[in-house]
């Protein structure tokens, strides 16, 4: 039996899409998949990849679902969580894939109806495309989808969700909100925010260098800012709503950085081959879990 008999995703984009493909392929997630966008024309591309049984502009077809995952930037999680509120069944679960925790996990529960369990998660998969086009079934295929559940989110729910993104293909872990925030800044944010300065001081070179920047931009370059053609909005909510521990984790990088210039203007040779070791031997256990 499927795990679900009605899924409901709104938001099919890189990830809502990916969730899509994988129900559809499988069988083992959803008897039936509702897709819910604000925007009419994702839904009809939605239908023409044959991706949804059901497409809709409409809230209240969310009474519809036994599980309603909401993959739409972080900003826009709690509004579009109050509008299929008064229409979530007891019974149902509602889960999310926020990149970002803060203070969801106490807000959002507040407001929904007696009966319907939130068990947010966080599937640790992307590229730098997105829409329903951006999509692939094997997304989530060997990454973490991180579970935040509340302490008194009941079990059965729970184990629901960590069944699900294991159907999915992930591996799955349960974390607090706040040690989810201070793992995202630095594995995700972080690098996100550094791509998008250098593709920002790329750009504010003289037009003539600039030019040739972009014409001979070598390997590094380019694997460096691969993520620099990411979504902007949902960035810049991810920013702004993990704005504390990005800047905190922000600050242990340019005291990093700091101390290798200053080794470098030193000529300090052991010391900067020590930071370089230390860099492939994290690189090194990336590869041997996989997450590389």
């Amino acid at each position: 039996m499927p795990l679900f008999k009605n899924l409901m995703v709104v938001g099919p984009g890189l990830i809502g899409s990916s969730i899509l493909r994988r129900a559809r392929g499988d069988g083992q997630l959803a008897e039936r998949l509702i897709v819910m966008d604000r925007d009419i024309a994702v839904l009809k591309r939605v239908q023409e990849l044959g991706l949804a049984d059901h497409i809709t502009l409409d809230p209240a077809d969310a009474a519809q679902a036994d599980c309603v995952i909401l993959s739409v930037p972080v900003r826009a999680i709690e509004p579009v969580a109050r509008s299929l509120a008064p229409y979530l069944q007891p019974g149902t679960i509602l889960t999310d894939v926020a990149s970002v925790r803060g203070e969801l996990g106490a807000i959002i529960p507040s407001f929904l109806p007696d009966g319907v369990e939130y068990v947010p998660s966080h599937p640790m998969a992307g590229t730098e495309f997105s829409g329903p086009d951006a999509g692939f079934a094997e997304l989530f295929e060997g990454r973490w989808a991180l579970l935040i559940p509340s302490l008194d989110a009941p079990e059965w729910a729970c184990t629901k969700i960590q069944h699900f993104w294991e159907s999915c293909g992930a591996r799955t872990k349960v974390l607090t909100a706040e040690d989810h925030d201070r793992i995202c800044a630095m594995v995700s944010h972080l690098p996100h925010l550094l791509a998008f300065t250098i593709c920002d001081t790329a750009d504010n070179l003289s037009a003539e260098m600039r030019s040739a920047v972009l014409d001979y931009a070598a390997s590094g370059f380019r694997d460096f800012t691969r993520i620099a053609a990411s979504d902007p909005i949902m960035w810049r909510d991810i920013f702004s709503a993990n704005r504390d521990v990005l800047l905190e984790t922000l600050e242990r990088f340019i005291q990093d950085t700091q101390s290798m210039a200053d080794a470098i203007r030193r000529g300090d040779d052991e010391a900067i081959t020590a930071k370089i070791n230390r860099g492939r031997r994290i690189r090194r256990t990336l590869i041997h879990n996989k997450q590389a």
